[in-house]
């Protein structure tokens, strides 16, 4: 034991056996997600009229978006075995905070790199609350939940803050468009495969996202195999933070405007879509690929929905109902690999 303590941790620990959940899923666990989706596109595709046209693609690309970002980040926070409930009031602070800056004159860009660093002043908040005070992940979150909206609204006054017209670009201008037929690629969702892309490698392919898995997989066994299981809880919430920070500015460039009373509930969509692409509520178990699906699940119900005629409420009894069955199937398929 003593030489385990000594042990620096800057090497490489010991070999960590993968999850269960990981690797034991079958070729149905794993398309499960994708079949689903595919699915629903072709329901909505023959009962919505206009769904399947290159303008209503890019409009559910351009609304998931924000989705996707949001439940990239939580699924870092719930694969270590937590949660994270401030994303929503992250997302309104982050935004107001940019305008302000923006509004004070400081470059566009400048603006935009504030309010990224604030998301990660409450993603280290919420890591540090976690792992030195020692306080359950979800009073954590929602004690900040509420701290960061306050600060939002308080700075504000509550009232939603005019940006400079420059501010717009990011969330509206699109690239390669050729006119009405294609109206081209917005840049929010050119974002969101950015990022996907790089959080997929860094989860799936460096020794940070191999030591999420094991934190939230056994954290005793990754204690005693040399991880530093607070470093990994703060890095996981931080790029929570991180991504609900901007999709915070996103939002604000969208509207061309700051709304401290913006994204109530948004933490619900990030939390349900990576739970729906597989992310185990249990920890230890989930993929950004997942996730991203899980979103585009999220995306085509709303949007087919709403383009059938149905209201706003029955589309939450939809996708309720969804994340119930998806919550039920990974409970079902733990407990099965436990026998």
């Amino acid at each position: 034991m003593s030489d385990m303590k000594t042990k620096p941790i800057n090497e490489e620990p010991p070999e960590i056996s993968k999850p269960a959940g990981r690797s034991g899923k079958t070729a149905l666990d794993r398309f499960l997600p994708f079949v689903a989706v595919i699915a629903l596109f072709i329901f909505f595709s023959i009962i919505a009229r206009n769904f399947f046209t290159v303008r209503s693609i890019l409009s559910l690309a351009l609304q998931t978006s924000t989705v996707t970002l949001m439940g990239i980040g939580v699924t870092f926070a719930i694969i270590t075995g937590g949660i994270d409930l401030s994303i929503g009031s992250v997302v309104a602070f982050t935004g107001t905070v940019a305008v302000m800056a923006a509004i004070a004159g400081v470059p566009i860009w400048i603006s935009m790199l504030i309010g990224l660093l604030v998301g990660v002043i409450c993603g280290l908040g919420n890591g540090l609350m976690i792992t030195k005070l020692k306080l359950p992940p979800f009073i954590a979150t929602l004690s900040m939940m509420m701290v960061v909206r306050g600060v939002a609204l308080t700075i504000s006054n509550a009232n939603a803050l005019p940006a400079p017209d420059a501010f717009g670009g990011l969330g509206n201008d699109t690239i390669f468009g050729t006119g009405q037929q294609f109206p081209g690629i917005p840049y929010p969702v050119l974002i969101m495969i950015a990022v996907a892309l790089i959080f997929h490698f860094i989860l799936s392919k460096t020794r940070i996202g191999r030591y999420t898995y094991a934190v939230g997989s056994n954290e005793e066994a990754a204690r005693l195999s040399g991880i530093k299981i607070n470093q990994v809880k703060i890095i996981s919430y931080i790029i929570c933070s991180l991504l609900a920070g901007l999709v915070g500015i996103i939002l604000a460039s969208r509207m061309v405007t700051s709304q401290p009373n913006s994204a109530i509930g948004y933490e619900m969509n990030a939390i349900a879509a990576a739970v729906i692409g597989g992310t185990s509520l249990m920890g230890g178990v989930g993929t950004i690929g997942g996730t991203v699906i899980g979103s585009f699940m999220i995306g085509i119900l709303t949007v087919g929905l709403t383009m059938a005629g149905a209201n706003y409420f029955m589309q939450q009894i939809f996708i309720g109902l969804v994340v119930m069955g998806a919550v039920t199937f990974d409970r079902f398929r733990s407990a099965g690999g436990r026998k």
